[in-house]
């Protein structure tokens, strides 16, 4: 934690010196001594220290200085560290002024000069002050501040992508945080222009794009090298696998990822099925683990960037960015995974990012608290979203077309589902509407088999209704089956127009595409298993089918 400070305001340079002499021989250990000979320069950097999110404890200043008297420079401290407290430096002569002083700005002590000895007219009266704004002190968080409105898309998507990427921050709801509506006032922001991100170092963004965002943390969205032994598109398990294996075993390996390492399974509030993890872990510290495993080996990782294109020149592929940039590689994986299909629905599209959500919106979480929450799909990631939610909602009201969960969901899930009491689960239901002003506020839910509607308070929605495979960016004639799922290995020879392409001797590697060099693996490829493990275990294997390609090339 940061320690607080003691901010000290003096034009007489002499006069300066012997206060922070003294101020630092008694607090230096529980304090930070900051001094300046200018109130208006103090002033500057109280806005800084505020943007930082540093505590000031106390502010002792002269009356008596050129710029403005210390009673009008505590005046203007006050409105930016109002808790602070202030204490007047003053000559007999000023007595009166310091007395009026106390109600006018809530003066809180005044000093007489000379303060000599330190021990018997300093220290007890700062002693006092310091207690009494120790018992009141609540340290501010240490790290990223977003202000903004709670039901704004924008807002949450900076949120998604920050707790996606294991980065903490402290959000500030502009309609309910105070402490966000001085930022914003400090710094002159208009509401209209949120959300606004604030940087420990004092720098801050107003309606930011994501990749400024992600400079600005320290995340690398461009390649630092010409080319690559492989290229993996896509940061899920099959993916963080493939990261992981191609650097231990000495690949030149890069690792793209469009958003947050961990896919879908990163959104995960917590996996229970996977190997070695008897009580379970979050889709997102199994990616903490992984990315940081991956990274050890010295693969570099690009994020956010995504893949628009991949080209090829002889044997190399050249992997074209969203931002115009290109890669080059030996070979590529390709484990882009799956995207939850949109729901079709009046008003859905409305109120995306604004109380409907694709996936488990953990960071909304807090959002729901004794709100009605509604899901819709029955299967696994649908089960542990409800159960995470069920620790902050009201209810928790699982939609689903079929009469109940036993075809889609692991019976562990159900049998956890079924013994909470908050959730519901409803057969036979489907969302026909949304409804609400800015936000989600209702539903207007229909029963299949009695042809009914009825409409419920709904304070959000989270939607998991299938698997639709990412793979609408690829131009190049890679063979998909019929739902846009990648084919792969023996499953090529099923189709006539592989021959046409594919002009090797040998046949396709196992998970190799029909095009020589580029692999897929994990939910993205036709005939996957839609399973953690299994993804974790083809990223691993199309490492060594890579080594293969490159061997004999």
């Amino acid at each position: 934690m940061k320690k607080p400070i003691i901010f000290a305001v003096d034009d007489d340079p002499a006069v300066l010196r012997a206060v922070v002499r003294d101020l630092r021989d008694a607090y230096k250990k529980e304090y930070r001594i900051l001094a300046t000979e200018s109130a208006n320069e103090a002033l500057e950097s109280l806005k800084e220290l505020k943007n930082k999110g540093e505590a000031v404890a106390l502010f002792l200043s002269d009356q008596r200085m050129p710029e403005m008297l210390g009673v009008e420079f505590l005046e203007k401290a006050r409105a930016i560290y109002p808790g602070a407290k202030r204490v007047l430096l003053t000559a007999y002569s000023d007595t009166d002024a310091a007395i009026r002083a106390i109600n006018e700005v809530q003066l809180d002590y005044y000093l007489m000069k000379p303060w000599d000895p330190p021990e018997e007219r300093l220290y007890p009266a700062l002693n006092d002050q310091l207690e009494e704004w120790q018992s009141s002190f609540r340290p501010e968080f240490d790290g990223i501040r977003i202000v903004g409105y709670q039901w704004s898309p924008k807002s949450h998507t900076i949120k998604d992508f920050l707790s996606g990427n294991l980065i903490p921050y402290q959000w500030m709801d502009v309609e309910t945080n105070g402490n966000g509506n001085e930022l914003l006032e400090l710094n002159g922001i208009d509401h209209k222009d949120l959300p606004a991100v604030f940087f420990n170092d004092g720098s801050k963004l107003i309606n930011p794009e994501l990749p400024e965002v992600a400079q600005n943390v320290g995340m690398i969205a461009i390649a630092q090298q010409k080319m690559y032994d492989v290229a993996i598109i896509g940061a899920g398990p099959a993916g963080l696998a493939g990261g992981v294996y191609g650097g231990s075993e000495g690949l030149n390996t890069l690792l793209i990822e469009k958003r947050a390492p961990g896919g879908q399974a990163g959104t995960s509030s917590r996996i229970e099925n996977y190997l070695g993890f008897p009580k379970g872990l979050s889709g997102a510290e199994l990616s903490r683990r992984a990315i940081t495993q991956a990274t050890r080996f010295g693969i570099e990782f690009l994020s956010p960037q995504e893949v628009v294109n991949i080209k090829l020149q002889d044997n190399y592929k050249i992997l074209q960015l969203v931002d115009g940039n290109e890669v080059n590689a030996k070979s590529v994986v390709i484990t882009t995974g799956v995207d939850y299909r949109k729901l079709e629905a009046e008003g859905v599209d409305d109120f995306t990012g604004a109380g409907v959500y694709y996936g488990a919106a953990n960071t909304e979480a807090n959002a729901c608290r004794n709100e009605e929450v509604y899901i819709v799909g029955g299967g696994n990631s649908a089960g542990q979203a409800a159960m995470y939610l069920s620790n902050f909602a009201r209810n928790v009201y699982i939609l689903i077309r079929k009469p109940d969960l036993s075809s889609s969901m692991s019976q562990y899930l159900i049998d956890q589902i079924n013994g909470t009491e908050n959730i519901h689960v409803l057969g036979y239901t489907e969302v026909a509407k949304a409804i609400g002003k800015d936000r989600l506020q209702q539903l207007v839910l229909k029963d299949i088999q009695k042809k009914e509607d009825r409409t419920v308070e709904a304070g959000a929605l989270l939607i998991f209704i299938g698997a639709k495979p990412y793979t609408d960016w690829l131009q190049l004639n890679i063979i998909k089956d019929k739902k846009g799922f990648i084919e792969t290995g023996n499953g090529l020879n099923k189709y006539h127009d592989f021959k046409k392409i594919w002009k090797l001797e040998r046949e396709p590697f196992l998970l190799e595409t029909c095009s020589p060099g580029i692999f897929a693996a994990g939910d993205v490829r036709a005939g996957a298993m839609n399973r953690v493990a299994s993804a974790v275990g083809e990223g691993a294997m199309a490492i060594k089918l890579v080594h293969e390609y490159l061997a004999e090339n």
